[in-house]
């Protein structure tokens, strides 16, 4: 009688069992895993397996020289004397991702006053003293890098900069201390590329005609650059 009911009851229990997910090899595993014989992350990866297809990215290869070479036209309104084509060329240094140092050398060939055109009277200058010739030495700060979508399927690197510096202006036969700040932007179009944008404020003073008068003369610019 006893055997039977014994029977009865570990019939039962493996009823139950069963029911509830366990078997005799569940029962197996829980007590190996209660006694630290069985990984966590093991049994995880058996329950929780992901097939993902991940997609194969290319990223940019930008060069990590330091150097930048390259030559820029635009216009220049110089103050009094008209707005005019003005050519150049630049080198920069770059110190860090966020900073670098820049020289320019530009020129351009400004226009007669108003009061020379209205007054029909002598040139205040020789053709050779409106030539404007202007070289400084600036500082340069990367501000918000990020990326230009030309299609789904192409992407290029871009920054934002903002620069001043000083340097020294020659124009109607003198020389003059000049102070520059601006702004620009630059796109990468490959790794040793970039197109830019600039807008500066070149700021002197001058007394061609009679007084000292402080003015300023504002460049639009757009060039390329090698990086090297």
């Amino acid at each position: 009688m006893e055997s039977r009911f014994q029977r009865l009851l570990l019939t039962s229990c493996l009823l139950l069992g069963a029911s509830l997910g366990y078997t005799p090899s569940a029962f197996a595993q829980q007590e190996e895993r209660d006694n630290g014989k069985i990984d966590e992350a093991t049994v995880l990866d058996a329950v929780i397996s992901p097939d993902l297809k991940r997609r194969e990215i290319d990223e940019a290869e930008i060069d990590n020289e330091d150097f930048e070479f390259g030559f820029f036209s635009g216009v220049m309104s110089v103050e009094d004397f008209g707005s005019n084509n003005v050519y150049g060329v630049r080198a920069a240094y770059h110190i860090t991702e966020d900073f670098f140092l820049e020289g320019n050398i530009g020129g351009t060939q400004t226009s007669k006053t108003s009061f020379e055109v209205l007054s029909g009277g002598s040139d205040l200058l020789t053709e050779e003293e409106r030539e404007l010739l202007y070289y400084n030495m600036s500082l340069g700060i990367n501000l918000l890098p990020g990326e230009v979508y030309i299609s789904k399927d192409y992407a290029f690197n871009t920054n934002y900069y903002v620069i001043f510096g000083m340097g020294n202006t020659q124009f109607a036969g003198n020389e003059y201390i000049t102070y520059n700040f601006g702004g620009g932007f630059r796109l990468f179009a490959t790794d040793w590329l970039a197109l830019r944008v600039d807008f500066r404020n070149h700021l002197f003073t001058h007394n061609i005609l009679g007084e000292d008068k402080s003015i300023q003369n504002l460049e639009a610019q757009a060039g390329l650059s090698l990086y090297f």
